[in-house]
């Protein structure tokens, strides 16, 4: 019986962060990241935070990646599980003094702090692997690239 209450309460915690959900559109994500001051944060301009978030998440909120290595990425940036945020599984430097649950909303905020916080660290945007492929490829999206 205990493990079944386990189960409801984890589905009713997944459904809600679900519902708070949200994939924004590129025009709307962009007035947010502009309104938080990342337009030229570090050097990198909105259209590289819009780059970056497409080719992560599809500018979805509740996007969650697994990776071979047991770690997982979260939300619109895909905050890493073993360094930035704390999931309750992997273990986590949680650099960002987070939960990573809390990543997978529409609240920007706390994303936009702690992917600032990446940013500031000695890897940059070199931190996200797709999108350094997408980034350095002939065949992104003039639209992103703006």
């Amino acid at each position: 019986m205990k493990g079944f209450v386990t189960v409801k309460v984890t589905l009713a915690m997944l459904m809600a962060a679900i519902v708070d959900a949200k994939i924004y559109e590129r025009c709307e994500l962009a007035l947010k990241l502009e309104r938080a001051g990342l337009n030229s944060f570090k050097g990198y301009t909105v259209g590289d935070w819009l780059c970056m978030a497409h080719y992560e998440s599809g500018f979805d909120t509740s996007f969650v990646d697994h990776n071979p290595d047991g770690s997982s990425e979260y939300g619109i940036f895909q905050l890493n599980s073993a360094w930035w945020c704390d999931n309750g599984i992997t273990p986590t430097q949680n650099l960002c003094h987070m939960d990573c649950r809390d990543l997978l909303n529409h609240h920007l905020l706390d994303d936009i702090l702690c992917a600032r916080q990446v940013v500031s660290s000695q890897n940059g945007m070199t931190a996200w692997y797709r999108y350094q492929a997408e980034r350095n490829s002939k065949y992104m999206s003039p639209i992103l690239r703006a």
